[in-house]
């Protein structure tokens, strides 16, 4: 079974989670796109979405669901999306797609977080295997930069991408996160920096892993 397959497991797995009249949170990614194209099955029973992304929402609206903003609504029972790597405590390294600041956002509002993943992005230790996105102020990419290599990491402009905020990323590598929430804070507490790709402040709350054998909910 091929990864793609494996996360169309996962987003089938995640409708459970989805009742009648419900506004859902809907993140970002080609894991989320596959719960777009399931949610498109649901459609007239819920009120409609917040998306994460521009992408996401364009995908939303091609499904005919109806797309709300963040500040249209107060909470949310659900937000799904992805994650580049999700360790056993359900933190994640989020921001592959650029969308990490939007993601936080609809996240924050949640009152269940799900994140829905092929097995391949389960680790042990954040940033073992994927550098941190980190959304910075354009004016303050070399500022950031450096304070990111006295912290021991490499990081690496991601050219030609601009953020749905009309930032920059910066992608770190070298960074073994052994203590997500400490990290989190300290990241977000450089000048510049929107916010980092690090989600332990707030973590999931249920996990859906796609697997060869079906659907794993942790």
């Amino acid at each position: 079974m091929n990864q793609l397959e494996m996360k169309k497991i996962a987003a089938q797995a995640a409708l459970q989670f989805v009742k009648p009249e419900m506004i859902v949170g809907v993140g970002s990614g080609s894991t989320v796109n596959c719960f777009i194209e399931a949610l498109g099955s649901m459609k007239d029973e819920i009120k409609g979405a917040v998306a994460a992304s521009k992408n996401s929402e364009e995908l939303l609206k091609k499904h005919g669901i109806e797309v709300f903003s963040a500040n249209d609504v107060a909470s949310l029972d659900i937000y799904v999306d992805g994650a580049d790597e999700i360790n056993p405590q359900k933190m994640m390294i989020k921001g592959g797609g650029a969308a990490l600041t939007r993601e936080k956002i609809v996240a924050a509002l949640a009152k269940n977080f799900i994140c829905i993943v092929d097995s391949s992005k389960q680790v042990d230790v954040l940033g073992s295997t994927f550098p941190l996105p980190i959304e910075v102020i354009p004016m303050a990419r070399s500022q950031v930069a450096r304070k990111l290599v006295a912290l021991g990491g490499a990081p690496e402009y991601r050219e030609g991408v601009v953020t749905d905020n009309g930032n920059i990323i910066l992608d770190v590598h070298n960074f073994e996160i052994l203590n997500p929430v400490e990290m989190e804070k300290e990241l977000n507490n450089i000048a510049g920096v929107v916010t980092n790709g690090v989600f332990a402040l707030r973590p999931a709350d249920t996990v859906i892993v796609g697997t060869p054998d079906g659907a794993k909910i942790i």
